[in-house]
């Protein structure tokens, strides 16, 4: 599923600690538990089995099951750290029973054919390159009648990044692999997936990134900075200012996913 060699981890102590100070306790993406509510929103989770791809430090897990009732969320993701944190917090909030969380190296996603209910995934499909096998692989393992859902960046066009785009990704530091909407819709749509639903979130993640630049800046610049050092705020200060540029342009395109596998004989 994800081609690329091991390496060490992208998400360490440090960029967890970051990116929780920016996002909140267990989320290393922006929106927190509301928009993860707006990507399920008209689902009913009550009793499903759910498969959360690129998990991270568990956050998501766990306000599946503790608000929408999930009956078990299987949380998966290729880096230790990040599991090591959802484990904890899944124990110190009572949930380890209805929680579990699976780490593996690149590769087919290493569930049984129709396994859950539902597979969410929140910002992290654009570390796959391979996006035709990325759904076919979810499109594997969900149930017939199941629902995939997720949120994830973008870019919103499939030519060469323009110069403000490859600073931004440069600046990051991470295996970004962005695709368009329109490239992901046609993998969906390849795997099999039915009544697919794209839904364009960059007006909304381009004025939170304004207020989030804003805080690093100013309020939280201080406390982060105690928590991760001076230098490692400042790398980040100079990644949202490139992001943002993207962001206006309208080329950086968080996007929202829905698509359904048909029920067995439809």
């Amino acid at each position: 599923m994800i081609e690329r060699v091991e390496a060490e981890p992208e998400y360490d102590d440090t960029a967890i600690r970051f990116l929780e100070a920016l996002w909140g306790e267990g989320y290393l993406s922006p929106g927190g538990p509301e928009e993860v509510d707006r990507v399920v929103a008209g689902l009913s989770l009550a009793g499903k089995r759910i498969l959360d791809v690129g998990c991270g430090a568990g956050g998501i897990a766990l306000h599946l099951v503790e608000k929408h009732g999930a009956a078990h969320v299987t949380g998966f993701d290729i880096e230790a750290p990040v599991l090591a944190v959802a484990r904890k917090r899944a124990e110190q909030r009572g949930l380890s029973a209805r929680t579990e969380f699976v780490q593996a190296p690149p590769g087919p996603l290493p569930f049984a054919d129709a396994s859950f209910d539902v597979v969410f995934s929140k910002d992290a499909l654009l570390h796959v390159p391979d996006k035709q096998a990325l759904f076919s692989e979810i499109f594997r393992v969900l149930k017939p009648g199941g629902v995939f859902a997720a949120s994830n960046w973008m870019i919103g066009h499939d030519g060469e990044p323009s110069p403000e785009m490859r600073a931004y990704v440069a600046a990051e530091g991470l295996s970004f692999a962005m695709r368009s909407p329109a490239h992901y819709r046609k993998a969906m749509e390849a795997a099999g997936f039915r009544d697919i639903a794209v839904t364009d979130r960059n007006p909304w993640y381009g004025e939170v990134a304004r207020g989030e630049l804003e805080r690093l800046k100013g309020p939280l610049y201080a406390s982060v900075a105690g928590a991760v050092g001076a230098d490692y705020v400042d790398k980040n200060i100079r990644t949202w200012e490139a992001m943002q540029k993207v962001l206006d342009s309208g080329e950086h395109r968080p996007t929202h996913l829905r698509g359904w596998k048909p029920d067995e004989g439809r």
